[in-house]
């Protein structure tokens, strides 16, 4: 059975990919991370929401795979891809097809 979730920015599949299809998974998760392209990632961001999200997958560890628990592992990472962006580790791309600055306006800085 697929279970999934979904917020904003992160989407979390019981299933690998195969052909480019979701294929449902016992023992596999599948992270979506920013589908819509909403921030301009470098390889260091995106690997701090996948090393966070490993931690999290393994907190989990032993405990029935639930939506509820993807729920919360999803939310975690929304966290953390607001404090990214607070950091200014991310920055919203402003060439995406839907802005909405879900995580806030983004900043600029005055000439000085």
């Amino acid at each position: 059975m697929l279970l999934k979730s979904t917020t904003r920015h992160v989407r979390i599949y019981t299933a690998e990919i195969e052909n480019n299809e979701l294929a449902p998974s016992d023992n596999v998760l599948t992270l979506d991370i920013d589908p819509d392209n909403e921030f301009i990632w470098d390889e260091v961001a995106l690997a701090k929401v996948y090393r966070r999200f490993d931690e999290l997958v393994e907190s989990y560890n032993g405990e029935d795979l639930t939506e509820y628990n993807l729920r919360r592992i999803g939310s975690e990472l929304e966290h953390l891809l607001r404090s990214l962006l607070l950091k200014g580790e991310i920055s919203y791309n402003l060439d995406s097809r839907a802005l909405n600055y879900s995580m806030g306006l983004p900043q600029v800085g005055t000439p000085g």
